[in-house]
């Protein structure tokens, strides 16, 4: 794990993005939508950020309901 404060997933689809913001925030976790950095590639245009220290949350959070993201990375 990064010491990085904040993490970005990156999705498939915008829809796949607005899928895992509504799960994560039901569950509580501070998330937000961003543009994709550009450093990092995605086929789609917006990414969730979410602290670092959540990213297993979140994971577990996608694998459960099956919302498909391309990569985790640290900010």
């Amino acid at each position: 794990m990064s010491d990085s404060e904040y993490s970005v997933v990156l999705f498939y689809s915008t829809s796949g993005a607005i899928r895992a913001e509504k799960l994560s925030k039901e569950a509580g976790l501070r998330v937000k939508l961003i543009p994709v950095p550009r450093h990092l590639s995605s086929d789609c245009g917006v990414c969730l950020r979410c602290e670092s220290a959540d990213i297993d949350k979140v994971r577990s959070i996608l694998d459960a309901a099956r919302v498909e993201f391309e990569q985790i990375s640290a900010l």
